[in-house]
């Protein structure tokens, strides 16, 4: 993808959104500001554990609806979050979003990495995985505050935080 993109392209750095997010909420008084801080100090940590990576370009938003197959072909559509991040990111993403089984996961990172998955790498894809459940609850919350859609976006931002909370007790275990 990098060949075929003239100029500069953007970085999603999945913690940055956070602390974006978490700014913006604060400014529009979200109903989730005493939760925030929270949010930060774990968003902290989760970026520490992932440390250094290599960047590649990814889609960084693997909703299920942003796949259409046509019968022949597989189609990845809304690249409004594109630009070069690490791997684990929209591997955990793709997962997250679409509730991977553990085993799958595994499978999904030795086919990408071509290796058995080490303790160490498991526990930054982890991280990653809970930055993007994360991420997509506080953007509904954001969403919460400025869309103008008739869509529930508070059950959805419950929902994304049951699952976030849930998938961060398993990462505290590791």
């Amino acid at each position: 993808m990098p060949q075929h993109l003239p100029g500069s392209t953007l970085i999603f750095w999945v913690f940055q959104v956070i602390r974006g997010y978490a700014k913006t909420l604060r400014e529009g008084n979200s109903r989730m500001i005493p939760q925030l801080q929270n949010f930060l100090n774990i968003n902290a940590d989760l970026e520490n554990t992932v440390g250094t990576v290599d960047l590649c370009f990814g889609h960084n938003d693997l909703l299920s609806g942003n796949f259409i197959d046509d019968g022949s072909r597989l189609w990845l559509i809304d690249w409004d979050y594109a630009g070069f991040n690490s791997p684990l990111f929209d591997l955990a993403n793709l997962a997250s979003n679409n509730e991977f089984p553990e085993k799958l996961e595994q499978e999904l990172l030795e086919m990408y990495f071509e290796q058995t998955i080490s303790a160490v790498l498991w526990k930054r894809y982890f991280a990653m995985k809970c930055a993007s459940l994360l991420r997509e609850a506080m953007w509904s919350m954001v969403s919460e505050i400025h869309s103008t859609l008739d869509f529930d976006y508070v059950k959805y931002t419950t929902d994304n935080l049951e699952r976030f909370e849930i998938t961060f007790a398993q990462f505290e275990k590791l």
